[in-house]
C-alpha cells in the first residue's frame, strides 16, 4: 500500500484543512464541498485525512462495519451479538464519476431472489464507507440520480436497495467530501445546500509558498516513507487534538447570544430554509471544541458563517459564491457579542487555542481566512450610453466600428427546444433518450449484470418451460436465460452550441441587450437541463470560439457579458466554425447529440457573394442532420425574413425573441426539426 501524503505537510489551504478537520471532529457538521482550480491539493488533502482519523472498532466479519457495542439490528450480515470486536483504520472510499447505481448502493441477486427467495446482497461503496469517509472527486460531473442517492444516504445515515419488491437496508454513516472544478460546471443549488461546509481553494501567488509546495512534493515523490516519517510527530499531535476535541464536544455550550447571532446572520444573508442555521450552530460548537473551549464565542460564529453560508447565497447558476465580510461583521456587532469566555479559557495563541490548523514551513503563520468574494472586485456598471441607430437604408449597418459591450437584459423562462428522435446520451432533461431511469417501454435480454428487472417479461419467458424443468410446487422455476432487462425512456442532456451574431447590424444597444438576455435565458435553461454548452461569435472578418464546449454554463455567461459588437457579418464563417466544433465533439462524445442555436438577424455581408457562402455553410449542417433553431433578432416595421430563410437552409426552426418566451402566446412547445423536416416557424 502506498504511503499517503501527510496532512500536516500540505502548504497553505487553511480553510480547506480546517473544514476537513472540523468534520473529522464532528461528522454531524455535514461534509465538505471543495471548489477550486485544478492542481490545488484538493484530492491530496482529502486522502491524507484518513491517516488522522481514529481507528474504528468493528464486528469481525461484518461487511458493513457494525460497531460491536451497538450493532445495526437490521444489518444484512446480522444479527450480531454484542461483544468485543477488532480495530481497523478508518477508510477513505472513492466514488468514481462513472460508477453505476449498483456500484454505489449495492446489488441484489434477482435470480436467487425469484427462484429461491434468498436476499443475496452484494454491498456497494456506501457500505464500504460506513463509519469512514466517502470521497467524490469531480462531484459536479456525477449523474443527478447518483448524487440524489448519495445525499439521501448521507442525510438519513442508511441506504435502501429496492429491486422488484425485494429490499435491503443497511447503515451508511460517513463523512461526505466532494471536490469540483467550477470551470467544468456547477452543482444544482439544492444539492449545494446538502453539503454542510464549502471552501474555495486557489494556488498561492506568493513565490516562496509555491517554492515550498514544489520542494515538499519532490521530496515526497523521491521517498514517500522517509518524507512521511519527517512529519510523523506533527501527524501524531494533530491526531491527538482530534481525539481531544471529540471528547470535549459534548461539553461545549451554545449560549443564547451566539444562537441569536447565528439566526440573525442567516436572516441577513437571506438563505433559504433552516439548514444553514443548524449547520452554523454545529460548526460553531465544533470550532469551540477544536480551540479547547466549552463556550462558543463570536469568533466561532463568524468562522462558521464563512464556511457554511457562501454556497447557500447563490440565487442562480451565474452568481459567484461568496460572502460580504463587512456585512457579516456589522450583523454580528448589531446582535451583540458571543458569550464571554471563562476566565480559565486557554490562551488562544497556545497549543490548544485558535480555530486554525497548525501550519509548518517557511511561510509562517497565516493571517486568517481568505475572503474569496472580496478578492474578486465587482464588475463596474456599464455607463449609460445614447442609443445607436439600428440600421441605415437598405438594411446596411449604421456603423462598422466596434461597439463596447452592453449588459444583458433580465433572463426569462424559455420554451423547451429539443432534439428530435431517441438518443442514448448522458442523462439530462432535454431530449428523449434510452436511459437507466424513466418510464418502462419494453424489455430485452440483459447484457452483463441485471439491474432493472422486467418482471412480466421474465415470467412470460419462463412460463413455457415449467413442465420440462420438473416444476412440482407453487414456485416458478426460473433460469438465467429467462431474465429480462427493462428498457426505459427518459431524458438526455445535449450539446447546445450557440452561434451569436455580434456584427454591426446587431449593435444597437437596446437590441443587443435583448439578444444577450435571450442567450442568457437559453444558457439558464441549458444549466437546468444538464447540457454542455459552447459559444461561437462572428463579426468583422471571422468567427471565434469564445467558449469551447463545456459543462460550465456560468463561464459562457461571463463570456457573453463582455461580448463586443461591430463590423461586418461573416455568417458563413460562424456556421463553418460551428461545423468544425461539432465534428470534433462527435469524435469525442458520439452519444451526445448537438443542438445548434444561431442567434442572428440573418444578414450576411463582407467578402464575395456572402449570401451564397452562408447558404452553402448552412446546408453542411443540414446534410449531417444537425438539429437547429434560428433565433430571429430582426426588428423594426420592415422585416426581410432572412433569418427564416436561413432556418430553411439549415432544415430547422425559426423563432423570434418574443416567441422564445415560455409565457408568450406563440403556442405549445414544439420539437426542433432535424434536417429531414421542413422549415416551420413556431406559431
Amino acid at each position: 500500500m502506498s504511503t499517503p501524503y501527510p496532512f500536516t505537510a500540505v502548504v497553505g489551504q487553511d480553510d480547506l484543512r480546517l473544514a476537513l478537520l472540523l468534520n473529522a471532529v464532528s461528522p454531524a457538521v455535514g461534509g465538505v464541498l471543495v471548489r477550486g482550480e485544478k492542481g490545488t491539493a484538493k484530492s491530496t488533502a482529502v486522502r491524507a485525512l484518513s491517516a488522522l482519523l481514529p481507528e474504528v472498532d468493528v464486528v469481525v466479519g461484518c461487511r458493513f462495519s457494525c460497531a460491536p457495542g451497538s450493532p445495526d439490528p437490521v444489518c444484512p450480515d446480522g444479527p450480531h451479538e454484542t461483544g468485543p470486536g477488532s480495530y481497523r483504520p478508518a477508510r477513505v472510499v472513492e466514488l468514481p464519476v462513472g460508477a453505476s447505481e449498483d456500484r454505489l448502493v449495492g446489488a441484489l441477486d434477482i435470480e436467487r431472489a425469484l427462484a429461491e427467495g434468498v436476499k443475496a446482497f452484494e454491498p456497494g461503496l456506501l457500505a464500504d464507507a460506513n463509519r469512514g469517509v466517502l470521497y467524490v472527486d469531480e462531484v459536479n460531473l456525477l449523474h443527478d440520480h447518483l448524487v440524489d442517492l448519495l445525499l439521501d444516504a448521507a442525510a438519513m445515515g442508511s441506504s435502501y436497495v429496492e429491486r422488484e419488491g425485494v429490499s435491503v437496508r443497511h447503515a451508511a454513516r460517513f463523512l461526505l467530501v466532494g471536490t469540483m472544478n467550477p470551470e467544468e460546471g456547477e452543482l444544482r443549488p439544492q444539492l449545494l445546500d446538502r453539503f454542510g461546509l464549502t471552501v474555495e481553494v486557489a494556488a498561492s501567488r506568493e513565490p516562496d509558498l509555491r517554492v515550498e509546495v514544489v520542494r515538499r512534493r519532490l521530496a515526497y515523490d523521491d521517498d514517500p516513507a522517509a518524507f512521511a516519517a519527517r512529519w510523523a510527530d506533527e501527524e501524531d499531535a494533530l491526531r491527538a487534538r482530534i481525539v481531544a476535541a471529540r471528547a470535549l464536544l459534548p461539553e461545549v455550550r451554545l449560549g443564547d447570544a451566539a444562537l441569536r447571532q447565528i439566526a440573525a446572520t442567516c436572516a441577513a444573508f437571506e438563505v433559504d430554509g433552516m439548514r444553514a442555521d443548524i449547520v452554523m450552530a454545529r460548526t460553531a460548537t465544533t470550532l469551540a471544541a477544536w480551540a479547547g473551549r466549552t463556550v462558543v464565542l463570536a469568533e466561532d460564529v463568524r468562522q462558521a458563517a464563512l464556511l457554511a453560508l457562501p454556497h447557500r447565497r447563490r440565487r442562480n447558476p451565474f452568481d459567484a459564491p461568496g460572502l460580504d465580510e463587512e456585512k457579516l461583521d456589522d450583523t454580528l456587532e448589531e446582535f451583540g457579542g458571543g458569550d464571554d469566555a471563562p476566565e480559565d479559557d486557554p490562551d488562544p495563541d497556545g497549543p490548544g487555542g485558535g480555530g486554525r490548523p497548525p501550519q509548518d514551513g517557511p511561510e509562517g503563520p497565516q493571517d486568517g481566512p481568505v475572503d474569496t468574494a472580496e478578492a474578486r472586485p465587482e464588475e463596474p456598471a456599464h455607463p449609460e450610453e445614447p442609443a445607436q441607430p439600428e440600421e441605415g437604408q437598405g438594411g446596411r449597418p449604421a456603423g462598422s466600428g466596434e461597439q463596447s459591450a452592453v449588459r444583458a437584459a433580465e433572463p426569462f423562462r424559455t420554451k423547451m427546444l429539443s432534439v428530435p428522435g431517441l438518443g442514448e446520451g448522458a442523462a439530462g432533461r432535454r431530449s428523449r433518450a434510452r436511459t437507466d431511469h424513466g418510464r418502462t417501454t419494453g424489455s430485452r435480454r440483459p447484457q452483463g449484470a441485471l439491474t432493472k428487472l422486467h418482471l412480466a417479461a421474465t415470467v412470460q419467458a419462463a412460463a413455457p418451460h415449467q413442465r420440462a424443468r420438473g416444476r412440482s410446487g407453487r414456485g416458478l422455476v426460473v433460469r438465467r436465460d429467462d431474465l429480462r432487462q427493462a428498457t426505459r425512456e427518459g431524458r438526455e442532456g445535449n450539446l447546445v452550441l450557440f452561434v451569436v451574431d455580434a456584427s454591426g447590424s446587431m449593435a444597437a444597444r437596446q437590441r443587443m441587450s435583448a439578444v444577450k438576455g435571450a442567450v442568457l435565458s437559453l444558457l439558464l435553461d441549458a444549466y437546468q437541463r444538464r447540457d454542455k454548452v459552447g459559444l461561437i461569435t462572428f463579426r468583422g472578418k471571422d468567427a471565434t470560439v469564445a467558449l469551447p464546449p463545456t459543462s460550465s454554463v456560468d463561464a459562457a455567461a461571463v463570456r457573453l457579458e463582455t461580448l463586443p459588437t461591430g463590423g461586418r457579418t461573416p455568417l458563413s464563417a460562424g456556421l463553418l466554425k460551428a461545423h468544425d466544433v461539432l465534428r470534433v465533439e462527435r469524435m469525442r462524445d458520439p452519444a451526445r447529440r448537438p443542438l445548434l442555436v444561431v442567434v442572428t438577424d440573418g444578414r450576411a455581408t463582407g467578402g464575395p457573394d456572402p449570401v451564397a457562402l452562408g447558404t452553402r455553410a448552412a446546408r453542411l449542417h443540414a446534410a449531417e442532420g444537425t438539429a437547429s433553431v434560428v433565433v430571429d433578432c430582426e426588428s423594426g416595421p420592415v422585416r426581410l425574413g432572412l433569418a427564416g430563410a436561413l432556418a430553411g437552409e439549415l432544415g430547422g426552426t425559426a423563432v423570434t425573441l418574443d416567441e422564445l418566451r415560455a409565457d408568450s402566446i406563440a403556442g405549445l412547445v414544439r420539437d426542433v426539426q432535424g434536417a429531414s423536416g421542413a422549415h416551420r416557424r413556431v406559431a
